[in-house]
């Protein structure tokens, strides 16, 4: 099984429209309502996969009673008296996004979680812990996590970012994916547009006790560097869509490939192909799996 932890849940809400025009009234053509956030997305994915995935996090409030009943992937979220907070992208064509910042969590709705997770790590092969921290939990919860994963013998992987990343680090996350903007925070003077660089900036988390860095860069696909080597990934072509949730089906295929113990190349060309096939997908965070298989084959990697 396959843990995936969302502690920062939403209610997720698009709004398609024909222009979005600052400081006008618009007449919205569709309104889809969906359980968001990034450890659901990626559960989302691994069940269109066949696989057998757990979602957990927190829930609570109007918001969280409707995610709830919006779920499609068998889960084991922890209730808190807070409001799980809405997520809006508003659809011209192109997405426009925007987030609230989400409930307070209390000391002891914490604890409880952590029994919960881990109570869950005792059946789970590989856990996912993605998105942004609510406000009360402490800057080291992902370090809580990914400590406990370690000691269970769960691999893990870790898609968060800032201060939170900052202080999972230590406890030495199985992998991270960072995209160019946190790359930048860790290698500010490393040039990016380069493999060179981005090797660079990977090498200094690393650095820091993470087994592998896995970069991302939007449309040119990935670069890894892993305790096996270096390897790139890239599409065979452009896909044009919405790249909101890319990143989740991404990681959706590293904890896939994990569990079924695939090696790198594979591993990595399921990623970009997952990624792709996301953005090529009518809603964000989800994922057409025959899109997948037909852009999967054309997926270049080689070690670098």
């Amino acid at each position: 099984m396959i843990l995936t932890v969302t502690l920062n849940a939403a209610l997720d809400l698009t709004y398609e429209v024909d222009a979005l025009v600052p400081h006008r009234a618009h007449r919205v053509s569709t309104v889809v309502e969906k359980a968001g956030g990034k450890g659901l997305n990626v559960a989302r994915v691994l069940t269109r996969f066949g696989e057998k995935a757990v979602a957990t996090g927190l829930l609570g409030g109007r918001n969280g009673s409707r995610v709830a009943e919006l779920l499609d992937v068998p889960n084991m979220f922890e209730t808190i008296a807070g409001e799980t907070r809405r997520t809006v992208v508003v659809v011209d064509g192109d997405a426009t996004g925007f987030w609230e910042p989400g409930p307070v969590v209390s000391a002891e709705e914490w604890a409880s979680f952590v029994d919960r997770y881990t109570a869950l790590l005792k059946v789970a092969r590989v856990a996912v812990l993605s998105g942004s921290l609510p406000a009360g939990l402490p800057v080291d919860a992902y370090a809580v996590l990914v400590t406990a994963a370690r000691t269970a013998g769960v691999r893990v992987i870790l898609d968060t970012s800032g201060p939170a990343l900052d202080a999972a680090l230590r406890a030495g996350p199985d992998l991270v994916k960072p995209n160019a903007e946190e790359l930048a925070e860790v290698a500010p003077d490393a040039d990016l547009s380069t493999v060179d660089g981005v090797l660079a900036a990977a090498a200094a988390l690393r650095a820091h006790g993470v087994g592998t860095v896995l970069a991302s860069r939007g449309p040119e696909g990935l670069i890894a560097l892993t305790p096996d080597g270096a390897f790139r990934a890239a599409p065979p072509h452009p896909v044009s869509g919405n790249p909101t949730g890319a990143g989740d089906a991404c990681v959706a295929a590293i904890a896939r490939a994990w569990a079924h113990r695939t090696p790198w190349p594979g591993a990595l060309r399921d990623a970009v192909a997952a990624s792709a096939a996301a953005v090529a997908a009518p809603q964000a965070g989800d994922l057409d799996v025959r899109t997948f298989l037909s852009l999967r084959h054309g997926v270049a990697v080689t070690e670098i």
